[in-house]
Parts: C-alpha cells; structure tokens; sequence
C-alpha cells in the first residue's frame, strides 16, 4: 500500500484540476500543465481534492500509485509557486550568460559553449550564479543536471558547476616534503 497515494492531494484556491481520457492537466496563475496517465489507477477530482484508487493491487500497480500521487502534487504545486534551482559557477575565467534562447559559457574549453534554453523555462544569469525556473519540476531538474554535466566541479580546487546546497568533498592533493 502506497502511503503517499492513500493521501488525498488539496486543489489550492485559483487553480483547476481535471481528468478526462487519461489526461491530467492543472491550470493555475503561474501557467498550465498536462500529463498522460496509464488507466490501471484511478484519478478523481471532487471539488478541491484529488484522490487515486487502485482497482486491482499487484507489485507493479503499487509503484505506479504513489508515483502518480507525486507527480500530480508537483502539477499542482508548478502552476501556484514553480521551482527553482540554482547553480554556482566557481572557477577563474569561467563565465555565463544568457543571449535571448541561449546559455553561454565559457567553461575553460578552446571555444564557448552554447545550449539552448528549452520553452517553459527561464534562466537567470548572475556574476557566477545560474538560477533556474519554471513550473514543470521534471524539466528544471533535468535541464538543471545537463548544465552541471557540461562541467562537473573537480574535488581539488572545486572548480566547475556545482548546486546551491551541494557540499564539495575536497581533497588534499600532493604533500610536499
């Protein structure tokens, strides 16, 4: 039994919730989101509360069941407050900014590197902090992780992207006699 999905998932004020044919979509003042659903668990929107049953319990059913229960309550939460992520660039020479659609970056390598900012999301580039937002959980954090893959920070100098909140384990490196 999932925990998380036994839960009912609140609808906060301004915000509209509903599911036909195995679509989920939430509208709220921030934007609007939709997300396909498999029919083996059933969504209701009653009111302000949406509740998810399951017909039939087998392993594979129960994973999806508080699975789904998440994902629907990041719908929700993306289209009221959204999610933001910040990377922190740390390293001499290594810049960011960002020209209309695209991410620049000069990360130490012979030429810049260009990545292109994917729609519903906006990217904030501040001396050496990238701020990340948007109302769709998955792809700020999958965006987010491509950025820190493009330079991972190395364990002796801590030079590259790392997140906000992430501690880098440093190493000593060599000892001189």
């Amino acid at each position: 039994m999932s925990r998380i999905g036994k839960k009912g998932i609140l609808v906060p004020e301004k915000t509209e919730a509903t599911f036909s044919a195995g679509v989920f979509s939430v509208k709220g003042p921030k934007g609007s989101l939709e997300r396909s659903f498999r029919p083996d668990i059933n969504i209701e929107v009653k009111g302000k509360e949406i509740s998810l049953t399951v017909p039939k319990e087998t392993n594979q059913i129960k994973a999806l069941w508080g699975t789904y229960a998440s994902h629907i309550k990041n719908m929700v939460k993306g289209v009221n407050e959204g999610f933001e992520k910040k990377l922190i660039l740390e390293g001499v020479g290594y810049k960011s900014q960002v020209n209309g659609n695209k991410l620049v970056l000069a990360l130490g390598f012979s030429h810049p590197v260009e990545v292109e900012i994917p729609d519903g999301l906006t990217v904030k580039a501040e001396k050496n902090v990238v701020t990340f937002s948007g109302i769709d959980k998955e792809l700020v954090g999958s965006f987010t992780a491509k950025i820190r893959d493009l330079k991972k920070p190395e364990p002796y100098k801590g030079k590259g992207f790392h997140y906000f909140d992430e501690v880098i384990r440093r190493k000593q490196g060599k000892k001189s006699v």
